[in-house]
């Protein structure tokens, strides 16, 4: 899916939304985040022992809203879970970057806090979008 380029714009101009995910009864788990946007997928650092990221790695299909004011942005689309060690610090990275932290450790070590501390990644692929001013 190609968001429009106003939808990117506003996007890559926030950091701050909820994560909508389903619960195993099919109730909704709402959950706010911190997200990076790079153009193509939205990336969220959570850990393991969260509902949202169980919630993503047993039904893939979820929703994050972005609101500034009465605008908001819905995007819908489907969560890959990221949970190898290359993919967790890049993901890491890049939020990092984006909040501008710069992380001081190399890649191992980096590797070997973000374990300590059950981070994971989950990459939004967007397939839908709706939004409003």
């Amino acid at each position: 899916m190609t968001l429009t380029a106003d939808q990117q714009g506003y996007l890559k101009e926030h950091r701050l939304g909820v994560l909508g995910t389903g619960r195993r009864d099919g109730s909704p788990q709402l959950s706010l985040i911190m997200y990076e946007f790079d153009g193509n997928n939205i990336v969220i650092s959570v850990t393991s022992d969260r509902a949202k990221w169980k919630n993503a790695v047993r039904q893939p299909r979820v929703s994050v809203l972005v609101q500034d004011g009465r605008r908001q942005l819905i995007i819908y689309g489907s969560a890959q879970a990221v949970s190898d060690r290359a993919g967790i610090v890049a993901g890491h990275r890049r939020l990092r970057t984006a909040m501008g932290r710069l992380v001081e450790v190399g890649d191992d070590g980096f590797a070997d806090e973000l374990e300590g501390q059950h981070r994971v990644i989950l990459q939004i692929t967007p397939e839908r979008a709706f939004s409003n001013e």
